[in-house]
């Protein structure tokens, strides 16, 4: 099983990107899923998480700007960006906290990382 993310790029301040991430294999189930970010020369930090059953939550930095979002049919959890700051430039990677197929759970899986730019 492998996290896929996608979406990211470069944006203007106070535009908008979006980023998807999909786990891909054969799954039953997926606990929470978060975003994070890390920044130049910045520890990786969580930007937002969302349960299985769609309680959301944000760090400050982004509430109100971001919305975490998942669609369990499809095993993809989303980030909407709006009003990008110069600050969010960071790589943003997924992670699930538990995915679970037939007969096997993998904990703490990672995506690959995407790199968002915010730049004039």
């Amino acid at each position: 099983v492998q996290l896929q993310a996608s979406g990211g790029g470069l944006a203007q301040p106070g535009g908008s990107l979006k980023l998807s991430c999909a786990a891909l294999g054969t799954i039953d189930s997926i606990t929470d899923m978060e975003w994070y970010r890390q920044g130049p020369g910045k520890q990786r930090e969580l930007v937002a998480s969302v349960t299985n059953s769609g309680d959301t939550n944000y760090d400050d930095s982004v509430k109100g700007r971001f919305t975490i979002s998942r669609d369990n049919t499809k095993n993809t959890v989303y980030l909407e960006m709006n009003t990008l700051e110069v600050q969010d430039t960071a790589v943003y990677y997924c992670r699930a906290d538990r995915i679970c197929g037939r007969d096997w759970c993998k904990f703490g899986v990672w995506g690959q990382g995407t790199q968002v730019t915010v730049s004039s």
